[in-house]
């Protein structure tokens, strides 16, 4: 498949990147510095970001998939909503038959009803960019686009690449230590799974331990 990938140069980013051209993917990585990205087999590297909706509109022209992992972390929430935004309208003019992105746990359910944000065990300094993901995931909702959000676990960082993890679709993901838990590595098995094979068109899933 042709993807074009929006925030390759990132921690989850760059795992797809790995994924993705491990698998044979042909990948259009769109960057601010693309002397931040080595030559590899099947990857083109372009100069751009998320605030240039036209530019987004031509590097996704063409591919089978626009892929964002654009995160603006916990410190600056306020940049992923007008992100999204930009993304999503790009998206929609290039004609791109999918738009596939990095949603956030904090909007998944911890008890049925009751989202690990409405939980309060949520800790205050990652509140902010975890309500940004759940207005993100309305705007791609109400886009009228194929969209897929795949939510990580609780804790998602960098590890091991295990291939062994579990989907459900709204649900926070625990293991039997009650830790809910993904490595960027199986994450990105788990999006490049979802390109690969759609089972989660127009909604929102999630992968953890």
């Amino acid at each position: 498949m042709k993807i074009t990938l929006y925030g390759a140069t990132g921690q989850a980013g760059s795992r797809i990147l790995d994924e993705l051209l491990a698998r044979g993917h042909q990948v259009t990585a769109v960057v601010r510095d693309p002397s931040k990205l080595a030559a590899r087999e099947n990857l083109t590297v372009l100069a751009g970001d998320v605030n240039d909706v036209a530019g987004v509109a031509a590097a996704a022209r063409g591919a089978d998939a626009l892929v964002s992992a654009y995160g603006p972390g916990p410190e600056n929430p306020q940049d992923l909503l007008p992100a999204t935004k930009n993304l999503l309208a790009g998206a929609g003019q290039s004609g791109v038959a999918r738009f596939v992105f990095v949603g956030g746990a904090g909007t998944l359910e911890v008890a049925p009803g009751v989202s690990l944000i409405a939980s309060g065990h949520l800790p205050q300094e990652w509140m902010g960019i975890a309500v940004a993901h759940g207005d993100a995931l309305e705007l791609a909702a109400k886009s009228g686009l194929n969209w897929t959000c795949l939510s990580p676990a609780a804790f998602f960082s960098p590890g091991e690449r295990t291939g062994t993890f579990r989907l459900a679709k709204d649900t926070l993901i625990a293991d039997e230590q009650h830790q809910s838990r993904i490595s960027m590595e199986d994450y990105a098995i788990a999006l490049v799974d979802e390109l690969e094979n759609p089972r989660h068109q127009g909604e929102r899933f999630t992968v953890g331990y």
